[in-house]
């Protein structure tokens, strides 16, 4: 194999796990949909007797698929950075360099939790959750 079939190889290998990563971020979406559905229900059919405390049963998962998420979109990117510089390479030895991506400046776990579209699709369910159990309590 020449030194550009490695590079497309390399590249090929690095795209995977970022779809790997990108189809583990839908999953986890899907799981904090299917809790949201299944609280609403739970709040609904209780008729108001129930404890506040019940809202942190629900929200707290939420919370947990929030950061879990964000730190699957945190893995997409550092492996997205891969991507970019082994593209820039004339060959490769085939390594994963991720320690070189945290040096770059939008590389951070936080910043991967409080992006936009996870701070909007998070938010919303737990407004959902919140205002629900609101008006269901009376």
């Amino acid at each position: 194999m020449d030194d550009k079939e490695q590079v497309v190889k390399h590249l090929e290998i690095t795209q995977g796990v970022v779809n790997r990563l990108a189809g583990n971020s839908f999953s986890i979406k899907g799981w904090s949909m299917a809790i949201l559905a299944a609280a609403i229900l739970f709040i609904a059919r209780s008729n108001g007797e129930y404890s506040e405390y019940l809202i942190l049963t629900f929200l707290v998962p939420i919370f947990g698929f929030w950061l879990l998420d964000g730190y699957f979109l945190w893995q997409e990117r550092l492996f997205r950075g891969v991507y970019d510089d082994v593209r820039q390479q004339e060959t490769t030895d085939f390594k994963m360099n991720i320690p070189a991506q945290f040096k770059k400046v939008d590389n951070k776990w936080r910043d991967s939790v409080c992006s936009l579209t996870l701070w909007i699709f998070y938010s919303v369910e737990v407004v959902f959750i919140v205002v629900v159990f609101f008006i269901l309590k009376g």
